[in-house]
């Protein structure tokens, strides 16, 4: 049973939010987002707070019943707050910048590496082996992170390579002579 699902989402001072439906959209002082909850799940709102239900008495609407719940909250968060992901680059020449549109990339490769970045999505390089990356909507900031990752995920053996800050690598012990 969900016990998130249970608490209703509360709407700060200085956010708007609609439910039209099944769509929920959420305007605050950093943007606007919205969210179309499955048919399962039934939304309403009453004085500055989200209720978020079950329609039926199915696994899968109680599975749904907590997803729902917690994505309408990341909308708020993330129209008042933000969110933020920070990335370490370890490796002797791997190094990071921002120019223009564009992260360029140097993990070792022949070739350096040029990643767009989305619209939304703010990207700041503090040290040229830190990667800061922000925005409103917590999918798309994750997904911009992992895509970051990807191109070169930390190893086991020295820990080169990207990886989350304060993220833990397991280090293998090398070959024996």
């Amino acid at each position: 049973m969900s016990r998130i699902g249970k608490k209703p989402v509360a709407v700060p001072a200085g956010v708007t939010a609609k439910v039209e439906g099944q769509k929920v959209t959420v305007k605050g002082a950093k943007g606007e987002l919205f969210f179309v909850v499955h048919d399962d799940v039934n939304v309403e709102m009453n004085d500055n707070q989200i209720k978020v239900d079950p329609r039926f008495e199915t696994k899968r609407a109680r599975a749904l019943w907590g997803t729902a719940r917690a994505q309408i909250n990341n909308l708020v968060i993330g129209v008042t707050q933000g969110f933020e992901k920070k990335l370490e680059i370890t490796g002797v020449g791997y190094k990071a910048a921002v120019a223009g549109k564009s992260l360029q990339l140097s993990l070792g490769y022949s070739h350096d590496i040029n990643y767009p970045i989305p619209a939304g999505i703010a990207i700041v390089t503090p040290k040229p082996t830190e990667i800061t990356i922000s925005g409103i909507d917590k999918r798309q900031v994750g997904q911009v992170a992992a895509e970051i990752r990807d191109y070169r995920g930390p190893e086991p053996y020295k820990g080169k390579g990207v990886k989350y800050a304060g993220e833990f690598i397991f280090r293998k012990e090398g070959k024996k002579k």
